[in-house]
């Protein structure tokens, strides 16, 4: 009866909706969804409240606030260096996949990047959901291997005298990457600091710039 449910579903969104938006996946993905509803194992509430804590309250823009506090406040600096999960905390950035976290802080010596080599173990809670790429096998095993190489595929491209440390992000503990604050920024507030941050910045595929990103 149930998997009738999700059938008619997906036939009435072909026979009645041809300029629909959805892709095939998206329509199964839904399908399933109703599926779930229909069984009882899913609240759709509760669908309604990850959709919106992913969407609104976990992701980049959190770990673009903590950089910024770091690049303007010596002492949450030396405290996100030193136990990075207690400082991410006391700005309420916590929880599933953030709970022990370490900050790597790059310079001029020296230029640091993350990768999973198993997975995809990634801190969600201040960068969001891991990107496609992140999660892909090319990535996992070429960062490790030539890292300089992945590097420079994402724009960056470092004196040769930098060195540059990967780090294997697991379940036991995740990596967020404290890039070095852009020149001429001195002066500025933390809200546009903040704008200057990108995942990738945090990741170490990316270099923050003194003008944002469009």
């Amino acid at each position: 009866m149930v998997w009738t449910i999700a059938c008619t579903f997906l036939q009435d969104l072909a026979v009645t909706d041809h300029g629909s938006e959805l892709s095939e996946i998206d329509a199964r993905v839904r399908a399933l969804e109703t599926l779930l509803v229909a069984k009882g194992y899913v609240d759709p509430a509760a669908l309604d409240v990850i959709a919106e804590t992913y969407e609104h309250h976990v992701g980049p823009h959190n770990g673009a606030a903590v950089v910024a506090r770091a690049w303007a406040d010596p002492d949450f600096r030396a405290w996100l260096l030193r136990d990075a999960t207690s400082a991410v905390a006391s700005m309420g950035f916590s929880g599933r996949q953030g709970e022990h976290l370490r900050a790597v802080e790059n310079t001029s010596d020296v230029h640091n990047m993350v990768v999973c080599t198993l997975c995809s173990c990634y801190p969600w809670s201040i960068l969001g959901l891991p990107p496609v790429w992140y999660k892909s096998a090319p990535y996992r095993s070429r960062a490790v291997s030539e890292p300089r190489a992945v590097l420079s595929e994402f724009g960056v491209r470092l004196p040769d005298d930098t060195r540059v440390r990967v780090w294997d992000s697991t379940a036991e503990i995740r990596y967020l990457v404290l890039p070095m604050r852009p020149a001429g920024t001195e002066d500025w507030a933390e809200d546009r600091l903040a704008e200057l941050v990108t995942r990738d910045c945090m990741i170490g595929t990316g270099i923050p710039t003194a003008v944002p990103a469009e």
